[in-house]
């Protein structure tokens, strides 16, 4: 008897890292890491305009933002990196109101070339100062309309391959462009990214981390369906987004057998969160994981003074002559503490090294390595977005519709 298995099976990890390969040579992300960069550093390093301006959304824009959001405290980057990423007027107003409009280089940025929100920030802004090749950059797919009213206003063009999706891009000119306008050292942020390639496709010790958790996750789905990012560094917030958006729009699928799969990402920000969200996770239903990100050196040391009588008041000598460094990651430590004490919440641990363009690169890539596998493990189409486009299409035939 022959018959056609489409039923789902959990596959064992060779198989699904056969899988992975498989797709070095149809899905783009993987080769990003290599990409010769020579062409957007030389561009890059002739914007002098003081303000960089994201015209973009979702996978456009928050691969950028993380990364710049990530190192603006570091205090070393060259420019603002402003980005509008909505038509709510109220925010649209309030970004272009408080920058020099003449000082600003507009990167406007849609794969497909006809976003609604990124189209429609264009022609606003060209009401309020002209839009053309000496103060715009952009960035899309060749061929699309976008690529076309570059070429037609003589405005540089830097390409995004079809086959890199937009979640999946930050890696592409779509965040090496205004990041490298910005100061942001690629070259070091793809050889976080090129490190991370490597261990996993040579089955070092990455690969085992990774194939660790995404099985994990996969086999135990259905008992902990929600998987919290707690990132102990403000900074971290944009990635969080960035994080929610990878694994919510790469995951929540239909897979072979027509079952509907989810894994909930839910970010946090310590210690903000500890005052809010952290009693759901410990005295709340066990459907959690929560993985915990750490900086292991700021960078930049801040010490609490010594005894001072004037405070005595308080009765907390004990932060006397502590470095906020040391008291950050205690809390994340102690709050790490109280979940495993719980011994029934599934709890791991990211140290970055620093705040630096190696450690967010190499973050980010692994995150997305980590979507592709369990992916790979659910057995769906990681890559596309068809509830989106279901979305896109409602509101394209409102507005033809129906008038203002």
């Amino acid at each position: 008897m022959k018959y056609d298995k489409n039923f789902y099976e959990i596959k064992d990890n060779s198989k699904i890292f056969k899988k992975i390969v498989s797709e070095l040579d149809q899905i783009g992300y993987y080769k990003l890491p290599f990409l010769d960069i020579s062409k957007i550093k030389n561009y890059s390093k002739d914007i002098n305009k003081k303000n960089i301006v994201i015209l973009g959304t979702g996978g456009s824009s928050l691969g950028a933002k993380s990364v710049y959001e990530f190192l603006v405290p570091a205090n070393y980057l060259l420019k603002n990196m402003i980005f509008i990423e909505t038509i709510d007027p109220l925010k649209v107003n309030f970004c272009l109101n408080r920058i020099d409009l003449q000082d600003s280089q507009f990167v406007i940025i849609s794969k497909s070339g006809t976003t609604t929100e990124v189209i429609t920030l264009l022609k606003y802004i060209n009401t309020l100062i002209d839009i053309n090749n000496s103060n715009s950059t952009v960035i899309t797919e060749k061929e699309s309309k976008l690529d076309k009213f570059a070429k037609k206003n003589s405005i540089r063009t830097f390409y995004i391959d079809k086959n890199v999706g937009g979640r999946f891009s930050v890696f592409s000119a779509a965040g090496l462009v205004p990041l490298s306008m910005c100061g942001v050292d690629i070259q070091k942020l793809l050889e976080g990214c090129k490190f991370l390639n490597e261990e996993f496709f040579q089955k070092n010790e990455i690969y085992d981390q990774i194939f660790s958790k995404a099985r994990f996750l996969v086999e135990n789905k259905t008992r902990f369906s929600v998987n919290v990012v707690f990132s102990y560094y403000s900074a971290l917030e944009a990635f969080n987004k960035w994080y929610v958006q990878l694994w919510a729009e790469s995951l929540g699928k239909i897979n072979i057998n027509g079952t509907r799969q989810a894994l909930t990402p839910v970010s946090l920000i310590g210690p903000v969160d500890q005052h809010s969200f952290l009693q759901l996770i410990i005295d709340g239903v066990r459907d959690k994981t929560v993985t915990f990100i750490k900086i292991e050196n700021f960078e930049k040391y801040i010490k609490v003074p010594p005894k001072d009588k004037k405070f005595d008041i308080f009765e907390m000598d004990y932060l006397n002559d502590k470095s906020m460094n040391f008291l950050i990651n205690a809390q994340a430590d102690s709050t790490i503490e109280t979940i495993l004490s719980e011994r029934d919440i599934p709890v791991d641990v990211i140290t970055l090294s620093g705040v630096n363009e190696f450690s967010i690169g190499k973050l980010m890539y692994m995150y997305q390595i980590i979507v592709s596998c369990i992916g790979a493990f659910l057995q769906i189409n990681t890559y596309n977005q068809p509830g989106v486009e279901r979305g896109k299409e409602i509101f394209k035939n409102k507005l033809t519709s129906i008038d203002e």
